[in-house]
């Protein structure tokens, strides 16, 4: 089996050629142009070459290069100047510019660089302790490795990260903390879980599966419930890893097992109930963390209703949480659901609904203020036709 190659990124330093060990955890390239700085850039110059895809890899002070991130942000974050248009743009308009200035505003922001050594230490003047950080996110420090370049903003989101994996997010339902790991989505919005936690269980529900298991947190909420046996299932290793790791913490580990699984379980063993929470956009994700939010085409929602019922018991049910957010942005209509749980040999026993609160839904600035302010969280209880 062939190994890939370790990224690499080349730069020109004093008419001598160098080159660093690569790390994107969005999985990007390596930028093809680099050029070295240090304090006297100043924010203009520097935001003019991070626009015009000319990535920076900072040599002057840690503090610094901080500060410098914060003042290509606001660069970055001023409006556009408005032409000349005379109406406004629809929401699915809207949803499209909304992405196209976020996948920007990241490009710019990704090509401020910081080098790091082998064992994970930051080569600058006044550099903070991120060894914990990145052995978490990344891994463990290779000792015979070489030096490594990341973009600023990519190792404050480890740093970022790795505080919340700390800290913990309390899930009021559990009543108890949920530990997201590093690029797995952490349960911040509560209404789905406290929908979970809510809704009739079929009788008997002895065996649960709960499709793309992520933090763990829907798990962990069906075994608290009662149910004997639950199977978490999910294919990104940093997932199952955490969900491994909070149904520990939580105590459920002779109930909960978690397993690497394309959506289903490999035991041919139908169950009682079926939770799936998938991604709710049709949209491509940028980084991995996003896979939690945008499934190019419903990919995972189309398969998870064409599947289901030949894993349920003929009296359980099947778990579908989904918000209506899509539908608000004109990436997918109500009737293309129905269509597919009808396809699917399914049937809607009922349905609970919830109203999200958190703070996007009350901000009028938004550009999705519209959509978000309409939307509507619901688990759909579906049993075979």
């Amino acid at each position: 089996m062939s190994v890939e190659p370790t990224p690499t990124i080349r730069w020109q330093q004093n008419d001598t050629q160098h080159e660093a060990r690569w790390i994107s955890e969005a999985g990007l390239p390596a930028p093809e142009r680099v050029v070295v700085a240090d304090d006297t850039l100043s924010a203009d110059a520097a935001f003019r070459l991070c626009r015009d895809d000319t990535a920076i890899l900072w040599q002057g002070d840690y503090q610094n290069a901080r500060n410098l991130l914060q003042a290509l942000a606001r660069r970055a974050d001023r409006p556009p100047r408005r032409g000349n248009e005379t109406t406004a743009p629809t929401t699915g308009e809207a949803f499209a510019q909304h992405r196209q200035t976020q996948g920007r505003r990241a490009s710019i922001l990704g090509n401020l660089l910081i080098p790091l050594t082998a064992d994970y230490q930051i080569a600058l003047r006044r550099g903070q302790d991120v060894v914990e950080a990145c052995t978490a996110g990344l891994g463990p420090a290779d000792p015979e490795g070489a030096d490594a370049v990341i973009s600023l903003r990519g190792l404050l989101a480890l740093v970022s990260a790795y505080e919340w994996r700390k800290k913990g997010a309390f899930v009021t339902a559990l009543d108890a903390h949920i530990h997201p790991h590093f690029g797995v989505f952490s349960p911040v919005r509560g209404e789905y879980v406290d929908l979970v936690a809510q809704a009739p269980l079929p009788q008997p529900c002895n065996l649960a599966f709960d499709i793309g298991v992520g933090s763990g947190v829907l798990s962990c909420l069906l075994a608290k419930r009662g149910i004997p046996t639950v199977i978490g299932t999910d294919l990104d290793p940093r997932a199952l890893a955490c969900a491994r790791d909070n149904v520990h913490r939580l105590g459920f580990t002779n109930q909960v097992q978690i397993e690497s699984a394309n959506l289903f379980p490999t035991a041919a063993t139908k169950a009682d109930l079926i939770v799936c929470n998938p991604p709710w956009v049709p949209a491509t994700p940028t980084s991995p963390v996003e896979a939690a939010v945008y499934d190019p085409g419903s990919q995972m929602l189309r398969a998870f209703l064409a599947g289901v019922s030949q894993h349920l018991a003929p009296d359980g049910e099947a778990w579908l949480i989904l918000s209506d957010i899509a539908e608000h942005l004109g990436l997918r209509s109500r009737d293309e659901l129905m269509s597919w749980i009808h396809a699917g040999g399914l049937v809607v026993a009922g349905r609970i609904d919830a109203r999200p609160n958190h703070p996007k839904t009350r901000n009028n600035t938004d550009a999705l203020h519209k959509a978000r302010a309409a939307e509507i969280t619901s688990l759909w209880r579906l049993k075979t036709a």
